[in-house]
């Protein structure tokens, strides 16, 4: 908490873990500790004049659900619901700003497609997109409860958060591919929510439904949002919570892809390579192109920008961070004077974390942790001083970052 507060932040995103406090995933066993742990970090954020934001699933799902099929079965809704009902009811007089979910593309990808995360499905095309289809009626539902019996005593905002990166094209030939590739990616959670029409992107309905019937299938693989859902999942959030790194090179797809079933094969281009790391502190316009795009695509809806950083070795004297943190709030700063409806920045992370399958070996924080010492004792980066008077003098150009 000395950390937090030695950076002068005015909130802290966190994330609960469901199995933290309802170890089966069922509301009516509770673990209090786990309860007790939350309301203790709660309460010391507000006594020192911090708004907790608070993530409600960080791909951390009990494992008596995920038996039951997890995000790929419809059961999942209800428990989520009843799951998010219970935090309403636990912190909700505290806790006036929820994210339902984080990231839930790259989740499903990796957990129900790629079969790179647990559970380790591996059916790309189609778990992944009940996956998807679940978390957005979870979403809608929860949201809706919220507004129909906690809103008007706890007046407060639910939104949920969707990565992307941004999308370069260098071949005028491709020039397409990158509202095909925004729409596969930001579009697929973003529009069913945020449109004024509701439902999947358009571009997304019609292929995955022409493959489908080229695979012999009688229905297609994309599931499809009947009326009532589409009026649920429309208008369910309260902002625009925004996961962003980095830009991806884009091109059409170079050859024929494999005719199995695929989100490869649905979206049909390909990344021929990533913004080389050491490029990304001079590449912080695709923060700035993410946001106009979101601007223009759905009305001018509230941002928060809750996860974006760098990631190095874990070195004391990040000088690599320092840049990559200048351009990157710099980026936000333009498109804030350009019009758009950014009303917070969320640096990821405080301090170096668990990052799933690279375990330690990628530093985020701007804090390093001795992983060696009982204590786990935390030390301040060059990159925290950095921080701390940015947001002190609101001034991005402060040359004073060696406070300590």
């Amino acid at each position: 908490m000395n950390s937090v507060l030695f950076l002068k932040v005015n909130h802290y995103r966190f994330s609960i873990s469901w199995s933290r406090i309802f170890p089966n995933g069922e509301v009516r066993f509770r673990n209090q500790a786990g309860i007790d742990y939350y309301n203790d970090v709660i309460d010391k954020l507000l006594a020192n004049g911090i708004t907790p934001l608070v993530t409600m699933h960080h791909f951390d799902t009990p494992l008596e659900i995920e038996k039951k099929g997890g995000f790929t079965s419809s059961l999942i809704i209800e428990y989520f619901v009843q799951y998010a009902t219970e935090l309403f009811k636990i912190f909700g007089d505290k806790v006036k700003h929820w994210i339902t979910f984080n990231e839930p593309w790259f989740m499903c990808k990796r957990a129900y497609g790629d079969g790179t995360y647990p559970p380790l499905v591996n059916i790309s095309g189609v778990a992944d997109y009940l996956c998807i289809d679940n978390i957005l009626k979870a979403h809608g539902a929860a949201y809706r409860v919220y507004k129909s019996r906690f809103f008007a005593k706890q007046k407060g905002l639910v939104g949920i958060s969707i990565s992307s990166p941004y999308f370069i094209i260098t071949n005028s030939s491709d020039m397409d591919m990158f509202e095909r590739a925004m729409q596969f990616n930001i579009g697929y959670l973003a529009h069913p929510i945020f449109s004024a029409a509701g439902g999947y992107p358009e571009v997304m309905v019609k292929d995955i439904a022409t493959n489908s019937r080229e695979e012999g299938r009688f229905m297609s693989r994309l599931p499809q949002l009947d009326g009532k859902w589409k009026d649920i999942i429309r208008g369910s959030s309260d902002f625009f919570g925004l996961n962003y790194y980095s830009s991806r090179f884009l091109r059409r797809a170079s050859k024929p892809l494999v005719s199995s079933p695929s989100y490869e094969r649905d979206a049909n281009y390909e990344i021929y390579k990533n913004v080389p790391l050491l490029q990304q502190t001079c590449d912080p316009e695709g923060l700035e192109g993410l946001l106009k795009w979101i601007r223009k695509e759905y009305n001018n809806v509230q941002v928060i920008v809750t996860e974006n950083g760098w990631r190095d070795k874990g070195e004391i004297e990040d000088d690599d961070r320092i840049s990559y943190l200048k351009g990157h709030l710099q980026a936000v700063l333009n498109a804030v004077n350009d019009g758009c409806n950014v009303v917070g920045y969320t640096h990821w992370s405080l301090i170096d974390n668990y990052e799933w399958l690279y375990g330690y070996t990628f530093k985020f924080g701007l804090y390093a942790v001795n992983m060696t010492s009982p204590l786990k004792n935390r030390y301040a980066k060059k990159s925290a001083g950095f921080y701390r008077n940015v947001i002190s003098t609101r001034n991005l150009q402060n040359p004073d970052i060696h406070e300590k």
